[in-house]
């Protein structure tokens, strides 16, 4: 079957649209091909920086014939419509046309409409400049005098079709002036002169040959190869780095790794600092010497050409941009050092975090005082908790984190050591802002765990105080992070935390009103709170973070933690339901024991006791609602001992009143095993009571305690969690 190959030709697509933009192309093409009844084998896009290009194999000669049958008006239907329906079916009379009858709406005409399919490359013409020039590029230009928009100026268009063994044909068609043809041209300075092809191993073989690598996982290949080759042979170790292997890879089509070096003062910078400077400057990769575990004063470039030199020009000239960047990265290091991070922190007071929630000075200051509150419970020091809050946000004022914003934090703790502080003070600085994403690693060290935990819960019930929550896809201020932050800190930890005790005494102080209190009144309390943190902390929020009242916005959180626990245990594998029945329980807000009674309740609906005693549940609130609804009252425990008559009734009964201490007791002690055993012993009076008793009995005192047992069973599950909230 016949192959199609599709390449357009440009000055340089920029690195980061490329992989997007191959992406697209086979989706549009492909699409447009399958909606017209050309069904293919397989396609695949390429892309280098010059030329995006796809290949799409086993693709039929020519669309199907089709038939189509158009229903018409009726038999003696006025001129005005059947003239409509004839030029609509493509008739010339109504004596072509055939009448079918139907026995409710009588004769009515019915044209059959055949379409002969076309030749697959004149269906190609249409298709290819209509995806041209509807190309999604996130940003896109006009040229000359053309009104195509291409992300950079368009040159030439290939387009062949073809089976295999023959001369494929020349798709012709044109856009904005460029003419389809089989020509196309090799790297920009090793083979510029262009030349024909046929089809895709054509292509390849050809481009090849022009020092052009067409494929982009292949390029890839040869650069993170050599790279590694390069580097052993100098006796280090190449640094990998994906995200700039996939940049670089767009930046040639003809790579050739080549080696420089820098000066050796400048590896008294830290490592991170070295890496990102020549990352973000140049593009290049950095080596490590395995002696030491710390960086060599070694660099890999990508050129995108062989020099006659050996590439010796294209190594000085980055060499000295290199060391430019490293001595201004140098000046900041040793500028920060001097200055030192407490006398920073002043600045923060001016410094607005939000306009609703004060200044970073004030959000300082709580975290300082929740840190130091959450130590205890996480095994922390509460001083040391305390001192690492105060300035896990300094590093954000200094000259590195100002050029390189993502070392914030790790910078911190390099000053925060460099100063003598204590060592879980400083890992503090770089660990409380994380997990900032599902795969990056949770704090375990006691104080980081307090800091994370704090900058994390005081982020939520701030913006949820303000009513800033997250809507839909929109979520600006990363709580979802945020939430998903704490749970995995605390489920991993396996730390019994309280939400609604940290977070009640947060919204009180938050108040909208305080919020919008004058300057003065504010600053007064950032005076308080500055260097004087917890006397200052204390007198306002006055007292500890316990027995409080949770308010509605606290209760949203929490519903708001259980949303974000449900997709954290569904990823796990966990059922979403079961998270809402335990959450749905009043006081479950201590997220490890939530995720265990959920695993137990998992475990138990997974028996034959489980699925039998859920089904009987349902049985008897089913029963319970219909008649609930029928009297327009609800009929609640418990029951009169006297009214149970029948032998499973008293069982039934009896056993409730078991199973519901048994499962207290269980719960209490937290061994959720034993409560859903406890729980499973409900199953047999529950079907021996369904079996020997008629619920609505006719006398209304019996019918009404009976009702009370079934609303008893309700009860006793409920000590584990809300069945109702179960699906099936």
């Amino acid at each position: 079957m016949p192959d199609l190959l599709l390449e357009l030709f440009s000055e340089e697509i920029p690195a980061r649209m490329q992989a997007q933009a191959a992406d697209a192309l086979k989706k549009l093409v492909t699409d447009a091909l399958v909606e017209r009844g050309l069904l293919y084998e397989g396609a695949k896009a390429f892309v280098t920086p010059r030329r995006l290009a796809l290949a799409v194999h086993g693709l039929p000669g020519r669309q199907a014939d089709q038939k189509e049958e158009k229903k018409g008006p009726r038999v003696g239907a006025p001129e005005a419509a059947l003239a409509g329906f004839l030029k609509a079916a493509g008739l010339a009379s109504i004596e072509q046309a055939s009448i079918q009858s139907d026995p409710k709406k009588g004769d009515f005409y019915v044209a059959v409409v055949e379409k002969p399919g076309r030749a697959t490359p004149e269906v190609i013409a249409e298709i290819v400049p209509d995806v041209i020039r509807k190309f999604p590029w996130p940003k896109s230009m006009r040229w000359g005098e053309g009104t195509l928009k291409w992300v950079r100026p368009l040159h030439s268009i290939l387009c062949t079709f073809g089976a295999e063994g023959d001369e494929p044909e020349v798709v012709q068609f044109e856009v904005d002036g460029i003419v389809s043809s089989n020509v196309t041209r090799g790297h920009r300075f090793l083979a510029p002169a262009s030349f024909t092809v046929k089809r895709l191993d054509d292509w390849m073989a050809k481009l090849e040959a022009a020092k052009v690598v067409a494929d982009r996982d292949r390029r890839k290949d040869i650069i993170l190869n050599d790279a590694k080759d390069l580097a052993l042979a100098a006796g280090l170790e190449l640094v990998e780095d994906e995200g700039l292997l996939d940049e670089v890879a767009g930046l040639v089509e003809w790579p050739v790794v080549l080696m420089g070096s820098f000066e050796a003062r400048f590896l008294d910078i830290p490592d991170e600092v070295i890496r990102a400077t020549i990352r973000a400057n140049q593009k290049c990769f950095v080596l490590k010497d395995p002696d030491t575990g710390r960086l060599a004063n070694r660099f890999l470039l990508i050129s995108n050409l062989v020099a006659s030199d050996g590439g010796a020009a294209i190594v000085a000239g980055n060499g000295r941009v290199i060391r430019a960047r490293l001595s201004d990265a140098k000046f900041f290091w040793d500028t920060d050092r001097v200055n030192g991070l407490e006398s920073r922190m002043p600045k923060f007071q001016s410094i607005t975090f939000h306009e609703k929630l004060g200044s970073q000075a004030e959000r300082i200051a709580r975290i300082a005082r929740l840190a130091q509150e959450l130590a205890p419970k996480v095994g922390a020091s509460p001083a040391l908790a305390e001192e690492a809050a105060l300035i896990c946000k300094a590093d954000l004022l200094t000259e590195v984190v100002g050029e390189f914003p993502e070392l914030q934090g790790l910078m911190g703790r390099y000053y925060a050591l460099g100063e003598g502080m204590a060592g879980e003070v400083a890992a503090a600085c770089e660990e409380h802002y994380k997990p900032q994403g599902p795969g990056d690693r949770v704090p375990t060290a006691p104080v980081s765990v307090a800091v994370a935990l704090a900058d994390k819960i005081d982020t939520l019930v701030g913006f949820w105080a303000i009513d800033e929550k997250p809507t839909g896809s929109k979520d600006p201020y990363a709580l979802r992070r945020a939430a998903l932050g704490v749970i995995r800190i605390v489920l991993e930890n396996e730390l019994r935390v309280k939400l609604a005790v940290l977070t009640s005494p947060l919204f009180e102080f938050l108040d909208v009103a305080r919020l919008n209190a004058d300057v003065s009144q504010r600053q007064a309390s950032i005076d308080k709170l500055g260097t004087g943190i917890a006397a200052g902390a204390t007198a306002i929020v006055q007292t500890s973070f316990g027995d409080r009242l949770v308010d509605e916005r606290a209760k949203d959180l929490l519903s708001f933690f259980a949303d974000r626990l449900k997709v954290h245990l569904r990823e796990r594998g966990a059922r979403h339901d079961l998270v809402d029945a335990v959450f749905a329980l009043e006081g479950q807000d201590d997220l490890l024991l939530v995720v265990r009674r959920v695993e137990a309740l998992g475990r138990f609906l997974d028996t034959e006791d489980g699925k039998n005693l859920l089904a009987g549940y349902r049985r008897a609130v089913n029963i319970l609602r219909i008649e609930e609804k029928k009297d327009g009252r609800a009929f609640a425990g418990p029951t009169d001992a006297t009214l149970l008559q029948e032998p499973a009734e008293e069982r039934l009964a009896d056993a409730i009143e078991q199973v519901k201490r048994r499962v207290a007791d269980a719960v209490a002690a937290e061994d959720f095993a034993a409560a859903m055993t406890a729980l499973a012993d409900l199953r047999a009076p529950v079907d021996a009571f369904f079996e020997a008793v008629t619920v609505n009995a006719p006398d209304p005192a019996l019918r009404e305690n009976r009702l009370k047992l079934l609303d008893e069973i309700r009860a006793a599950t409920r000590g584990i969690a809300d069945f109702d909230r179960i699906e099936g």
